[in-house]
């Protein structure tokens, strides 16, 4: 388990492996009570309690925006749970995952530079055919300039 001052804290950005660990728990804890086929928003609501109980900071429906040049479109989409401050938690209750969830969680981590997010479909028998851990290990390529060797110039 975390540190609870470190849960409080919001946890670090890179050492994800504690909290990710309790959401699973927890997740996996409430499908065995709730069962499949409830609304996304129960599941949603009850994980966010759960992991508050356990000392985690949990945010619910976080906006995030999008900064591209000099435009800027604020809430453009929200984020089920933001856990520690850096583990993004994008919760699903349908019959099967596909490549447009994945997809979705991804653009998620990019928008907010986080490492890492978890995937969680609660639709289906077991939790265990909908978690799907989702990293961004996208890296942008310097502008030109920067690439240049120091000792070159």
């Amino acid at each position: 388990m975390v540190h609870a001052e470190a849960r409080r804290r919001g946890g670090s950005s890179i050492d994800l492996e504690a909290p990710s660990g309790e959401v699973v728990h927890a997740a996996v804890a409430l499908h065995k009570e709730l069962g499949p086929g409830l609304l996304e928003s129960v599941y949603e609501m009850i994980l966010a309690s759960k992991l508050a109980r356990l000392g985690y900071s949990v945010e619910r429906q976080r906006a995030v925006d999008i900064r591209y040049e000099e435009l800027s479109f604020e809430a453009a989409f929200r984020v089920d749970l933001l856990v520690a401050g850096s583990l993004v938690v994008e919760i699903k209750s349908v019959e099967r995952l596909t490549g447009a969830h994945s997809k979705q969680l991804l653009t998620y981590l990019r928008l907010l530079k986080q490492p890492v997010g978890l995937l969680i479909n609660f639709g289906g028998e077991t939790l265990k055919e909908g978690l799907r851990r989702v990293v961004n290990d996208y890296i942008p390529s310097a502008p030109p300039r920067l690439r240049v060797n120091q000792k070159d110039l």
